[in-house]
């Protein structure tokens, strides 16, 4: 990653004479986030085509239950082990350089899942795609560190977290739609695939590790994005430090928060067109009209518990009460909303409920502004990797949990149950996170 230069008269924005107040700032930073969430909803759009394709994909090669968790899974499976080392090349090459080559790749293995022949084959391209696609979430939290000051944080989390339940939101309606036109799920993949493709040029081109060096930022926003620091956040990411660089007691809260959030989230993502098609009677083209209006759902609420966490920050709640109630609220609606879901007959109804859960589930993306937030600047990427690998490995258990659940324990009944308990502990692990000293030690 180069170096930033401390002289001003280097920066572009030196040629005017007018003085910084006078000058509007410029807003690169909240175009880097827009391609952020951009990238974000075409990576979910490509993770969650097998979901939505899996009715049709078991009935051609015959797969059970099992099976069919062991291959939606196995996507976790990579993406888990390289999280932490993802979020050391973050750190150590730049969030710019590791998004670019991680998109080119996933888009690249998304295209040859397209060329399956069963379920092994499946798990290989899965398991490929998930390599590929585990950077880009740190890469992002690491983006918000040195883009964004503390008062905008929340925001560019979850700009950048709510294109995830967009893109299952889209990408359930448009590989539904491909399927049901094409009459082949191999040829949604490879239109999926080969869009992705075009991504990683688009990142390369615009994206830049330090603010100072974007020749559109002007000095204006230089001083917006640097507010209330002693140096920049570049050069702070610059400076050694010892261990992983948070407290003890912050770093197990957004382990088991993030965790069993994920096993929510993700269970929802990779069993839910299935619970829509056996438990609700829905066919592939109201899976995927139903699993678009539950995450664009999701996507609304993501974006509403960012700005709405800024905004009580901006009016004085201390930092821990806003996040921390926001997202203690989030857990009790979704643990309600799981207890109640079985005892209700209308199939339409059971989706207006599980959208409400997904809006306010959805303001768990709050938790992308932690690592930037609680972490030494140069652990800003290892930090979100360790809490993306928490994530991760809920992502693995879940889909194995709950075709173990519906095969052997009852059915759907018992999988929303679980789900009900993951929201419980994603409530405890929230509440252990210490925030009070943030204003202080990374405003």
């Amino acid at each position: 990653m180069a170096h930033s230069s401390a002289t001003p008269h280097l920066h572009p924005a030196s040629a005017s004479t007018a003085p910084v107040a006078q000058i509007r700032p410029s807003n690169v930073r909240w175009r880097i986030f827009a391609i952020i969430f951009a990238l974000t909803v075409i990576n979910l759009i490509d993770r969650v085509s097998l979901s939505i394709a899996m009715p049709v994909i078991a009935g051609e090669f015959n797969l059970s239950p099992s099976m069919q968790g062991l291959i939606l899974s196995s996507f976790f499976w990579a993406y888990a082990l390289l999280q932490i080392p993802g979020g050391w090349l973050i750190d150590r090459y730049g969030p710019r350089r590791v998004i670019a080559w991680s998109t080119g790749l996933w888009g690249t293995f998304q295209t040859l899942a397209a060329f399956a022949t069963g379920g092994l084959s499946l798990i290989f391209a899965r398991v490929a795609l998930g390599a590929a696609e585990a950077p880009l979430f740190p890469a992002g939290g690491k983006l918000n560190s040195l883009w964004l000051g503390s008062g905008e944080r929340s925001r560019g989390a979850v700009l950048m977290d709510c294109g995830g339940p967009l893109g299952v939101a889209l990408g359930g309606l448009i590989i539904a739609y491909l399927i049901a036109v094409l009459g082949s799920w191999r040829s949604a993949f490879f239109i999926a695939g080969i869009a992705t493709l075009a991504t990683g040029w688009l990142a390369w081109r615009y994206l830049r590790d330090n603010p100072a060096e974007h020749p559109q930022v002007n000095a204006a926003e230089l001083a917006v994005i640097n507010e209330g620091r002693n140096v920049s956040m570049a050069e702070a990411a610059r400076q050694g430090v010892r261990g992983l660089g948070i407290a003890p007691r912050s770093l197990i809260g957004i382990l088991l928060g993030r965790a069993s959030w994920a096993m929510v989230f993700f269970g929802l993502l990779t069993w839910g067109p299935s619970y829509l098609a056996q438990a609700r009677g829905f066919d592939i083209k109201g899976i995927g009209a139903a699993t678009f209006v539950i995450f664009l759902c999701g996507a609304i609420g993501s974006l509403t518990g960012g700005f709405l966490c800024d905004r009580l920050i901006a009016k004085g709640v201390r930092r821990g009460v806003a996040a921390k109630g926001l997202l203690a609220c989030s857990g009790l609606v979704a643990l309600g909303a799981f207890l109640l879901l079985p005892s209700l007959s209308d199939a339409y109804l059971a989706v207006g409920l599980l959208s409400l859960t997904a809006f306010f589930l959805m303001w768990g993306s709050l938790y992308w502004s932690f690592p930037a937030l609680l972490a030494s600047p140069a652990r800003v990427g290892l930090i979100g990797g360790v809490m993306n690998l928490a994530g991760s490995l809920g992502g693995i258990a879940v889909p194995i949990l709950v075709g173990l659940l519906l095969q052997h324990a009852g059915g759907y009944p018992a999988v929303l149950g679980f789900f009900a308990l993951c929201s419980a502990l994603f409530i405890a692990g929230t509440l252990l996170i210490s925030l009070d000293n943030t204003e202080v030690s990374h405003g």
